[in-house]
């Protein structure tokens, strides 16, 4: 396959890998990660003023028409430098899925604004008892007296203590699935805020009979558009998790060429020359898994499901397995937070389980597969 970038697309990736060395040193995203969530960042409105924000949306609602391919770019820039912003889960989830359900109103609210930079929203689909599956949702949206009542809970929600509202799923009276806007502090919510094992800011929301205009019902039938932005993630966190992995690599290789024993650089041993091969082999057979993934955003649903959850069933078991050798050839110091090629393997580990673990990914090719 002749996979091979636009004079744009490549614009765009040298400007990504400079700003990223620039502004995302590990001293600054230490910084950057220590900070109370106040508003946008200095380096969310740079990504507000390089059109960053605009880029993976449609020109219909105001984007700029970036397709699958410019969106892996953005995510594996992002990933080499482990930018702590929250691109993904604050931006192109909900700001996707908002593009598919939301009325030209409702857009004017809180998609604009989501583009301009002027705030960021959060997606909350995953419950306990769910194990992946986004249609299994016991949150519970009753109509009373011309007003929506949400009750429920809601586990892991990325960007939680930073978004301005959560878009959050509930299974209505007749068994389809609505997709309703909630305001961050709206009366009967409650949030418990913690992070991932990668430092991503997270938190479980609970909704205690959360009383909601119509006008906050943005789909009752959301099940098809949900499907379609979770498969656009899963693809953007392949991307990302290219990025994170070719990083590992190269801090692991550049060790090994410092490092000596015996005195000679470990890069010289061949065991451990082997090691490396087998961490860049799992690496670019990743990146093509993630091309495939890109490249199938815009296939038929069940064809597109299949492809990638193939890809990122493959790429979270290359993440953990590049996370594992990185740490293994550091020795001892790989598990230190001075050694920044752990929070590289954290992240890596945390990739696997976001949007689904590579057991479930599995299990969705092989069922796929029986139907095919």
């Amino acid at each position: 396959m002749d996979f091979a970038l636009t004079d744009e697309q490549r614009m765009l990736e040298e400007t990504l890998t400079r700003l990223v060395a620039d502004q995302v040193s590990p001293e600054q995203r230490r910084t950057m990660l220590a900070a109370t969530p106040n508003g946008a960042s200095a380096l969310w409105r740079t990504f507000a003023e390089l059109g960053l924000l605009h880029m993976p949306f449609g020109e219909d609602v105001g984007g700029l028409g970036g397709d699958g391919t410019d969106l892996m770019i953005i995510m594996q820039a992002l990933g080499r430098g482990l930018v702590p912003e929250a691109y993904l889960a604050g931006l192109v989830l909900p700001g996707q899925l908002l593009a598919l359900t939301a009325n030209s109103d409702q857009q004017t609210q809180w998609l604009t604004p989501l583009l301009e930079g002027e705030h960021q929203l959060a997606l909350a689909w995953q419950e306990h008892n769910a194990r992946y599956d986004a249609l299994a949702i016991a949150t519970q949206a009753t109509q009373q007296d011309g007003q929506w009542q949400l009750s429920g809970r809601k586990d892991v929600v990325l960007n939680l203590e930073a978004a301005a509202a959560n878009l959050v799923t509930a299974r209505l009276d007749n068994g389809k699935l609505g997709l309703f806007i909630v305001p961050a502090n709206a009366p009967g919510t409650s949030s418990h805020f913690y992070c991932t094992i990668d430092d991503q800011p997270a938190g479980d929301l609970t909704l205690d009979s959360v009383t909601l205009p119509p006008a906050n019902c943005l789909s009752d039938d959301v099940g098809d558009a949900l499907a379609e932005v979770l498969a656009l993630g899963r693809a953007a966190l392949c991307a990302q998790a290219i990025g994170a992995m070719e990083e590992a690599c190269d801090q692991t290789l550049a060790y090994l060429k410092e490092r000596k024993q015996f005195g000679l650089p470990l890069s010289t041993f061949q065991a451990l020359q082997h090691r490396m091969v087998d961490m860049h082999l799992h690496l670019e057979q990743s990146r093509s898994m993630a091309i495939l993934a890109a490249t199938s955003l815009i296939l038929p649903a069940s064809e597109r499901d299949y492809k990638i959850a193939a890809a990122k069933a493959y790429c979270g078991e290359s993440a953990r397995f590049i996370a594992e050798q990185a740490i293994q050839l550091h020795g001892g110091m790989g598990m230190s937070e001075e050694c920044y090629v752990a929070s590289y393997a954290k992240h890596l580990v945390m990739f696997d389980h976001h949007l689904g673990d590579s057991d479930y990914h599995f299990e969705t090719v092989s069922e796929l597969l029986k139907v095919a």
